[in-house]
């Protein structure tokens, strides 16, 4: 689990930078990735830590180079999460990016949210108070203010975080307070995250990520022929299978298997009809997803030998999350019942 800003204090990671190579490597990359002195932002006594230009890069930087130290000492995780920020480590640790695209991308993010609001903002952590009350002191807040404060994380049950304008996050604060909330405490950000406020930058943001490469390729099974399926009068299926990393939901992912389809001129003129390529999703991590356009798992692939076999070749161990049994298991079964 990588933490969101907030945790960041001067001196985070001083020791792994000093005393492991592989940490000192990372701290550097950031450098040379940001034109930053990332060390001297995280070690020294600066003001700007606390200014999310800055923030978001050395939290990020010291994630990964912790992240890191593990990761050589043969520590690999099974599942990776964040919090806001801590995404991009995730996203690290799980491969999906690179440790320099996402400094790259997090540096640009920083200055995008600083952009957006120069003259800052703020947020609080409220404790003990349910979220309908919070929900309601934000909105009249927000109506007799004419100011910005909303919910920004439901953390937990009994720990919600509100953000917007200084003022109107002070004063929600303390209606909050005498409505029982049993603590209201400020976080140590320079902007008011997770509100309408940064929704300009999430719009660059948003063209920044569409630079990044978004699928990346794991693992690919030889190409196995096999008789036709369905329509039988055509020529023998050639089938692999291909395993990969993606930021892409599946919807957009089925968008781009479509795009490659129609690069490949396939034609769908008769159903399971000869085509010149065809691209399914089979299984996307643990997803269970059925609507007019999609449904995961594919509701065949525990039919199909020629699906399965390419697709034990590279994932043999992986479960089918409906049915809870493995790929290999799923062959074995359908061999056997032929």
């Amino acid at each position: 689990m990588f933490p969101g800003q907030g945790s960041q204090y001067i001196g985070m990671g001083k020791e792994f930078y000093e005393q492991i190579p592989i940490c000192k490597e990372v701290y550097d990359l950031a450098s040379e990735v940001t034109g930053l002195d990332i060390p001297a932002l995280c070690f020294e006594e600066n003001e700007k830590l606390n200014i999310t230009e800055y923030t978001q890069i050395c939290m990020l930087t010291t994630e990964a180079a912790i992240y890191m130290a593990l990761e050589q000492n043969g520590y690999q995780p099974d599942v990776t999460a964040g919090l806001s920020l801590g995404e991009y480590g995730a996203l690290i640790a799980s491969g999906v990016m690179t440790a320099e695209e996402a400094f790259e991308l997090v540096r640009k993010r920083g200055i995008f949210m600083q952009e957006a609001v120069p003259a800052g903002g703020a947020m609080a952590a409220v404790l003990g108070l349910d979220a309908a009350a919070i929900e309601k002191i934000c909105r009249e807040t927000a109506e007799q203010t004419g100011s910005e404060v909303s919910i920004a994380n439901y953390n937990c049950p009994g720990q919600i975080v509100i953000s917007g304008q200084e003022e109107a996050v002070h004063l929600a604060g303390e209606t909050c307070k005498a409505s029982g909330a049993k603590r209201v405490v400020p976080l140590k950000v320079s902007g008011p995250f997770h509100s309408k406020m940064l929704q300009g930058a999430g719009e660059k943001l948003k063209e920044e990520l569409k630079k990044v490469e978004t699928i990346r390729e794991i693992k690919v099974s030889e190409i196995i022929e096999t008789e036709p399926y369905g329509y039988t009068d055509q020529d023998k299926f050639l089938n692999a299978a291909i395993g990969f990393e993606t930021l892409l939901t599946p919807d957009a992912l089925l968008s781009v298997c479509h795009e490659i389809e129609k690069k490949g001129k396939r034609e769908r003129k008769i159903h399971w009809g000869p085509r010149t390529i065809d691209l399914d999703i089979l299984l996307y991590g643990d997803c269970v997803m059925h609507t007019e356009t999609l449904t995961i798992p594919h509701s065949e692939m525990h039919k199909r030998q020629f699906v399965l076999e390419p697709l034990s070749e590279i994932a043999p161990y992986v479960k089918h999350p409906v049915l809870g049994e493995s790929v290999s298991m799923l062959l074995e079964d359908l061999e056997e019942h032929k």
